[in-house]
């Protein structure tokens, strides 16, 4: 047994679900973020329970082999909040194909399913197309960051490394703006101060939007002259909004947007189709693993020429468009209005003909479409992270529907479903997992499943 701030020594034996390494101490059961399975290290125990402990490491005795070759760094701060960059990025995709393993095997009770390497990177850095930061006040100065990890405390970097480059020069310009007009910055405890948050979006066209969150009813004329000042300075900014967001609230984007110059959308490319992205949109924030993500869950589909298919969970119809291009008929149901009319707007501005964009829950409306006779061949599931709700997966399997390809961010509930499904007798035939997140554990998968 070990007490609450205690320095031990320990032996890391491996990386568990969820990305924390783990080591035994007299066969008590450490956990520890940010290590590295062979690092011998100095650990601070920083919470007891009855199983285990968690530490946080003090000190690299000797680093594992998989480490990378600066260690100096050793906290979730030191590696800018990401929690598996302290991994060679070989061993990241390494690990994430063993906890997708364990996952399946254990919360979906399935063995012996073929579950692929990893599809990795071709660069794990500079990938993210959106970030928004907080602004804090720091020894009189206005800084931008992350947030520490389980607190609201804002730690800058000098790089922000999964941030776009041209996002980190825009983000850096803005400061030293923002500094010398010396603006106020929001005080979440005291619901004070004006600069809440910076959202930046970019393109693969090098193109960006730029969205100040600011605490206020309405905007003056001084936060127009700053953006105005930036756009001079950064040319690659196109598109300039101001959202004002009094609430208090963790989220965001306020209920008012507001366009202030340029244009009201980017625009981006998959697969030939061109997207609309607002403020709002949804929209992947790694391009180059989206498209390899998009085409696996295609491939998966057998015969997709002849099928017409539910898009569940579509969001603004990103795959369904992608998928309309091949199958007979995509249905894309998803429950927030303003994707369906994003959805609507951007196959109509594509011509595309063959896909019909239907709002409300998907547990109601796939059976709605069902019960009216339209004749359903498969099914594909991209639900966020909680995964999809049993009375779905009941119905999905009453309506007959033999084929389903599952897109999951969370291998977990993925699983879970997995385990579901088994029982209503599908078979999973095969997972590929890809890497859309290069620098942290997560990771998504794409399942297909085949009721016999």
């Amino acid at each position: 047994m070990v007490k609450k701030d205690q320095v031990i020594e320990l032996k890391i034996d491996k990386i568990v679900n969820g990305g924390e390494g783990l080591g035994y101490y007299n066969d008590f059961a450490i956990f520890v973020p940010m290590s590295v399975p062979q690092d011998r290290l100095k650990v601070k125990i920083i919470s007891v329970k009855k199983t285990y402990a968690r530490g946080l490491i003090e000190e690299i005795i000797t680093p594992g082999a998989e480490r990378v070759e600066d260690l100096s760094k050793v906290t979730f701060e030191d590696f800018q909040g990401c929690d598996f960059a302290m991994l060679q990025y070989d061993a990241q995709l390494k690990y994430k194909k063993l906890m997708v393993e364990d996952v399946i095997e254990k919360i979906g009770k399935l063995k012996n399913i073929p579950i692929f390497d990893v599809i990795g990177s071709e660069d794990p850095y500079h990938y993210r197309n959106k970030i928004i930061e907080p602004f804090r006040k720091l020894k009189g100065e206005i800084i931008t960051g992350f947030f520490k990890r389980k607190s609201h405390e804002v730690f800058e970097v000098e790089e922000n490394i999964l941030n776009s480059k041209l996002g980190n020069k825009i983000i850096k310009e803005l400061k030293t703006i923002l500094n010398r007009e010396k603006v106020s910055v929001y005080d979440e405890n005291e619901h004070k101060g004006i600069l809440r948050n910076i959202m930046v979006r970019t393109n693969s066209k090098s193109e960006a939007m730029v969205v100040l969150i600011i605490n206020a009813p309405k905007v003056e004329k001084k936060f127009k002259d700053i953006l105005m000042e930036l756009k001079n300075k950064v040319n690659e900014i196109k598109s300039i909004y101001i959202s004002l967001n009094t609430k208090k609230t963790n989220v965001a984007l306020g209920e008012k947007n507001l366009f202030i110059w340029g244009e009201k959308n980017l625009t981006e490319e998959i697969e030939g189709i061109n997207f609309n992205i607002s403020p709002l949109s949804f929209f992947q924030i790694n391009l180059p693993q989206t498209k390899k993500l998009y085409r696996t869950a295609i491939d998966f589909f057998e015969n997709i020429e002849n099928k017409s298919i539910i898009d569940a969970y579509s969001g603004t119809g990103t795959l369904a468009m992608i998928l309309s291009k091949k199958a007979k008929k995509v249905f894309a149901i998803e429950i927030v209005p303003s994707a369906t009319r994003d959805g609507i707007k951007t196959a109509e501005e594509n011509n595309i003909k063959n896909i019909e964009f239907i709002n409300g829950a998907v547990e109601d409306k796939m059976l709605e479409l069902i019960n009216s006779g339209e004749k359903i061949d498969s099914i594909i599931f991209d639900p966020p992270r909680k995964g999809i709700d049993e009375l779905s997966l009941l119905k999905t399997s009453e309506a007959g529907i033999k084929e389903i390809i599952y897109i999951s961010c969370n291998p977990s509930t993925f699983a879970r479903d997995a385990e579901i499904l088994n029982r209503q007798g599908y078979t999973l035939e095969k997972i590929q997992p890809v890497d859309m997140f290069p620098g942290t554990s997560h990771t998504e998968v794409v399942g297909r499943f085949i009721k016999k």
